[in-house]
């Protein structure tokens, strides 16, 4: 039950809003033409004073714009920060060391007690 949305032309767009402007209201237009009186009141916003470049006439086809270049310029330099600090973050930490617990006078730590497993790794009874 849908309608197709009518698409309408440069020049019939033009003729409705110079006849808006002449004087004729958009309710007479909108009978005239069967067209809602909102879509004669956006064309008539959308109408610059230069007749010639109304309606899309001469569509920008150049690459992106300026926002588009400075937002695209932004987000490399984002990319290569990010990849850096990735790639740092993966190096190991010259720092780092094996961990080992201080020894602490009078407590017996657990790499220097007594072996409580037998030789194939199991617990012996007797450590239990």
């Amino acid at each position: 039950m849908s309608k197709d949305r009518r698409k309408f032309t440069r020049e019939f767009k033009i003729k409705v809003v110079e006849a808006y402007r002449s004087g004729q209201t958009a309710i007479e237009l909108s009978r005239q033409f069967e067209l809602h009186p909102n879509v004669i009141y956006e064309w008539d916003k959308q109408y610059p004073a230069d007749p010639e470049h109304a309606f899309g006439a001469q569509r920008r086809t150049s690459g992106p714009s300026k926002v588009q270049d400075d937002r695209i310029a932004e987000l490399e330099r984002m990319v290569g920060r990010l990849s850096l600090e990735n790639d740092f973050l993966k190096k190991p930490w010259p720092l780092q060391r094996e961990f080992r617990p201080r020894e602490i006078p009078g407590i017996q730590n657990r790499d220097s007690s007594p072996d409580r497993t037998d030789d194939e790794g199991s617990l012996r009874p007797e450590a239990v």
